[in-house]
């Protein structure tokens, strides 16, 4: 594989940035390729793959260079050459013995945290953590069925199969642009992992539904409830950024999602008129984001063990806010997209410690980053019962 230094000088650009601040490296990555108009498609994915593998790999690439992370342009340039000599050449070995944190590259208090709790499954976890995200579809029954969107996808050339994960799920067999196809501009589908597809359907939403998405980010899961309910209902997708709200309204439109409904929260006012609102809530709530870490790179170098205490103290505020806003009867779906049992078993424990004269546990599951089509995700069944 050939290199050229002004694309290596890119890529060191790019771990400069990402590991001095706290901005995501998809972002920076993002930013850098827009600003480099005159690198060629080659050249961008030379760029963005091995910034990607050398973040995924920090910590045992400064392991096998016998040196803590420095930042130093010299020091990431000689980062590069031992990445280049591990991963493309293969000339260089890890010792048989090297802890399973630095093997794996986490950061030690979330190798020590994963350990803790997995026990002996941790090393398969954190291998799996580490696999290359495939790039899954869901398609939009709103609009057709899977195998039309299969044969549409062939005939703009692009390399599909159906993925057992969901009867909705297509996996690409190569990475590609999609967004100037007519078939993404038509709303045949739309890209989401595997995992994230089935936590819709924990809802059993049918049609004629009131459901509440109290965290709904962009809409990837209020899209799917739309197909689900087949239009005939009111999905009110509830959001505190006004650009994710913006985003999911143009996704809403070219899907063709008329159910749904948007609004911008500030504070808790707003769910006081929606007291016994809904047929079913969906509680995606904000998370550590270590499910999909193998998306996500840098989300292990980025998280802190601080930054996890005010998460848990999130999430245990909105399924309190909410929970209220639900029919007796109802179901509310509680998720995250973490491994991390302080963010998913013990905050429903937690929560029916509170509310376990309210509310019942149904069930709840975990989906596993080992399956190839999905992340890691946590999944908790609520029936309020009065």
């Amino acid at each position: 594989m050939k290199r050229h230094q002004n694309l290596v000088n890119g890529v060191l650009e790019i771990l400069h940035l990402s590991f001095s601040s706290t901005i995501y490296a998809d972002k920076i990555i993002d930013k850098s390729l827009r600003a480099n108009k005159k690198w060629g498609s080659r050249d961008r994915a030379f760029v963005a793959h091995h910034s990607y593998e050398i973040i995924r790999w920090w910590r045992l690439l400064w392991f096998l260079k016998g040196e803590t992370p420095i930042l130093k342009r010299e020091k990431l340039n000689e980062l590069f050459e031992v990445y280049w000599d591990w991963a493309i050449h293969k000339s260089l070995l890890i010792p048989s013995d090297t802890p399973v944190g630095v093997f794996e590259s986490f950061p030690a208090w979330l190798d020590e945290l994963g350990s803790n709790q997995f026990k002996k499954k941790w090393p398969f976890m954190a291998n799996a953590l580490n696999k290359k995200a495939h790039v899954i579809l869901r398609v939009n029954t709103l609009r057709a069925s899977r195998d039309e969107v299969l044969l549409q996808l062939a005939e703009e050339n692009v390399e599909a199969q159906i993925s057992e994960i969901t009867p909705e799920a297509i996996v690409l067999i190569k990475r590609q642009q999609l967004k100037n196809l007519q078939s993404f501009k038509s709303g045949l589908y739309e890209v989401q992992d595997g995992g994230s597809q089935l936590i819709s359907n924990f809802l059993e939403a049918v049609p004629g539904d009131r459901i509440l998405d109290c965290c709904a980010g962009a809409g990837g899961k209020a899209l799917s409830l739309a197909s689900k309910i087949k239009n005939i209902g009111e999905i009110l997708c509830l959001e505190t950024e006004k650009s994710k709200l913006t985003e999911l309204e143009l996704r809403a439109k070219r899907s063709g999602a008329k159910c749904i409904r948007t609004k911008l929260i500030r504070g808790s006012g707003y769910l006081k008129t929606h007291f016994e609102w809904a047929d079913k809530i969906l509680l995606d709530v904000p998370c550590s984001g270590t499910g999909v870490i193998r998306r996500d790179v840098d989300v292990k170098w980025k998280l802190k063990p601080e930054h996890l205490e005010k998460t848990l103290k999130l999430q245990q505020e909105i399924i309190s806010s909410f929970s209220p806003c639900l029919k007796p009867g109802g179901l509310l779906v509680y998720a995250t997209c973490s491994i991390l049992e302080a963010e998913n078993e013990l905050q429903i424990r937690e929560f029916l410690k509170s509310k376990g004269d309210l509310f019942e546990l149904k069930h709840e599951e975990r989906i596993s980053p080992s399956n190839v089509h999905s992340d890691g995700y946590y999944v908790a069944v609520l029936k309020k019962i009065k």
